[in-house]
């Protein structure tokens, strides 16, 4: 039985800690230690309270990966040439359930990313209800150029090795970044072929082979979900709002999707090119050109402006402090690119300009400056663990259709994953309330994802 304590020094000078053996156990992953000290910063809170989770050093095992794997990917290319590169899958947390989490395919994969992404799934794992532990993978393999035989070859090279260490009950890719619904078939394919065995190991799978309705809907529709409880609780809605979108993959093209069919005027989408800009907003039509654009065409997103004459094309500097996207005047904005892609002064502009919420769709995207920009202005703003939760969380039920040897209705599918989104904002605004900062939906979705997981470790023994 947890007993309240007085708040004290020592649970900060722990939390430093903790911070500092991450740090130099961890040298040159600054996006792990991101991740880690977000959360850690909002459990001081839970510490004063839980001295428990303390002397059972559930800080430094939930830190602490229970698995990682790093292999070499060999393959040929089309020229008959062999290419190398390496594959990655962490199995962060396995407390509440197999470990589950994305593949991400792309040239800037690396460890620290990785871990990033999979201790951010377990919290994240944790706020959805379902039975899922948190992980993640994928290579420095860069698919985009590459014909459909290369990208086959690798992600069965890749699979050679992966098999060995998933299944439906231990560990349960997905796609991320770079892994569609072709990669997905090419990976379980090979995965099959192993182990001679059709079972529910990965999910983004086809509609005929296993696979769920509203999938590559689930993190975009989940967002603006998640946006709209928010919303609520200022009696307000989305109907009519002014709306930034950044990215333009299956994350970005959903959430502008489910912003048209809520009254709501997406205006924005980007890619590593730079941004467009239509002031007379994204409608269903422009959107499905997006769409065949990125999808089918795999081409750039400067060609919208070519195509949809009031469109501005702006093209983005790395080197630049900020991105034009977010000094665009709008209501509210939904980063769904990448990692840190809003900093402090993004985080300004958007306020400048009259935003009003902030939603992620993207994992992390907003630098911890930026975060504190935010909740030091008290706008609405639904941090990614929480906000993007949709994608997993259908990516559960796709499992739980496989174990059932079922498939449900479009609309099944959808009305459990706007009743997970609406139950994840309820979790995050009463954990925030009861910890003492209503509101600060970042401190109600770590302490609400960690809560479940470090009860479950404790029940688990030393582990």
């Amino acid at each position: 039985m947890s007993v309240m304590t007085p708040p004290n020094v020592r649970t900060g000078d722990y939390i430093e800690e903790v911070l500092t053996t991450v740090k130099a156990k961890n040298p040159a992953e600054p996006e792990f230690h991101q991740a880690v000290q977000e959360v850690l910063e909002s459990l001081r809170l839970v510490l004063q309270r839980h001295p428990e989770y303390r002397s059972a050093k559930i800080l430094e095992r939930i830190i602490e990966p229970e698995r990682v794997l790093m292999f070499r990917v060999p393959w040929f290319d089309d020229r008959n040439e062999i290419q190398v590169n390496r594959g990655f899958r962490i199995e962060m947390n396995s407390a509440i359930g197999p470990y589950k989490g994305g593949l991400r395919f792309h040239p800037s994969v690396n460890l620290g990313i990785l871990k990033f992404l999979a201790f951010e799934q377990v919290f994240k794992n944790s706020l959805t209800t379902l039975p899922m532990g948190g992980g993640k993978g994928g290579s420095d393999f860069d698919p985009k150029g590459k014909s459909d035989n290369e990208v086959m070859r690798f992600c069965q090279s890749f699979m050679i090795e992966l098999a060995r260490h998933i299944g439906p009950d231990t560990d349960v890719p997905a796609g991320d970044i770079g892994v569609g619904g072709r990669e997905i078939g090419f990976l379980f394919g090979q995965y099959k072929r192993i182990r001679n065995e059709f079972t529910g190991v990965l999910t983004g799978k086809g509609l005929t082979w296993g696979g769920s309705l509203i999938r590559p809907e689930a993190t975009g529709y989940g967002c603006v979900y998640f946006a709209a409880e928010m919303l609520k609780t200022r009696k307000d809605k989305l109907e009519g709002k002014l709306c930034l979108v950044s990215g333009s993959g299956n994350v970005s093209q959903y959430t502008i999707e489910k912003l048209l069919q809520l009254g709501a005027k997406p205006i924005t989408c980007s890619d590593s090119d730079g941004v467009i800009f239509d002031p007379d907003g994204i409608n269903q039509e422009k959107l499905a050109w997006v769409m065949e654009l990125k999808n089918v065409r795999r081409g750039r997103i400067r060609e919208y402006a070519d195509k949809f004459k009031k469109a501005v094309f702006m093209p983005t500097d790395i080197k630049l402090d900020h991105n034009p996207i977010w000094n665009i005047k709008a209501d509210c904005a939904f980063p769904s690119a990448t990692q840190n892609e809003i900093k402090k002064k993004d985080a300004e502009n958007l306020l400048k300009n009259g935003c009003k919420l902030v939603a992620e769709g993207a994992n992390m995207p907003s630098t911890l400056e930026a975060t504190k920009t935010f909740l030091d202005a008290n706008i609405l703003y639904g941090p990614a663990k929480a906000a993007n939760a949709g994608g997993v969380a259908t990516s559960g039920l796709e499992m739980s259709q496989n174990s059932q040897r079922l498939s449900w209705t479009r609309e099944e599918v959808d009305d459990r994953l706007h009743k997970i989104m609406i139950a994840i904002h309820n979790t995050c605004y009463e954990t925030a309330e009861k910890y003492g900062t209503p509101g600060n939906l970042v401190n109600g979705a770590n302490i609400g994802g960690f809560l479940k997981v470090a009860n479950a470790m404790l029940d688990q023994g030393l582990v």
